[in-house]
């Protein structure tokens, strides 16, 4: 079953790829929230001064100093918590991810809806610190949403399959 397969229509395909790069959000998460639930019953504040000192950061720096602060807080109850919250958002991400793999109309929704929900978020980190990266991830974001905001609305447009009507 190829993305690429002959016959396929751009809808399909769009579909597809914001399937994929839902799935990799929630894969991503997943990870992140697994590497928490690895740190439980250790010296988190050790573990970020280390990761720190290994990718050559300054300790003293802004967002260096922000997540030793972090680290200094963390709780096996909180770290918990953390990949708790990574779980539910995967297990949301791969939901969608499954629907918009095979065209639902529910999955197009949620896909807009939770696009803009982060979609000020991710403006307010480009503002804040303009970037390659907050650019990437606002484009992004805005493409996936206008897609399926035009699929919706192309949707809603274009007549469904002709029902027969009764005789009376």
């Amino acid at each position: 079953m190829s993305l690429w397969r002959r016959g396929r229509s751009v809808r399909e395909i769009g579909l597809r790829l914001a399937a994929i790069f839902e799935a990799s959000k929630g894969l991503l998460v997943l990870i992140v929230g697994s590497g928490l639930l690895l740190l439980v019953h250790r010296d988190v504040q050790l573990f970020a001064e280390h990761l720190i000192a290994h990718a050559h950061l300054n300790p003293a720096s802004r967002y260096p100093r922000i997540f030793l602060k972090v680290a200094t807080e963390a709780t096996p109850a909180r770290l918990r918590l953390l990949a708790l919250g990574a779980l539910i958002y995967s297990i949301v991400r791969f939901v969608e991810a499954v629907g918009l793999w095979y065209a639902r109309r529910w999955a197009e929704w949620l896909g807009v809806a939770s696009g803009l929900m982060y979609l000020p978020f991710e403006l307010r980190a480009m503002i804040r610190r303009p970037g390659l990266e907050p650019l990437i991830a606002v484009l992004l974001n805005i493409g996936v949403v206008v897609f399926l905001g035009l699929q919706l609305e192309s949707q809603k447009t274009s007549p469904g399959p002709e029902v027969p009507r009764r005789a009376n």
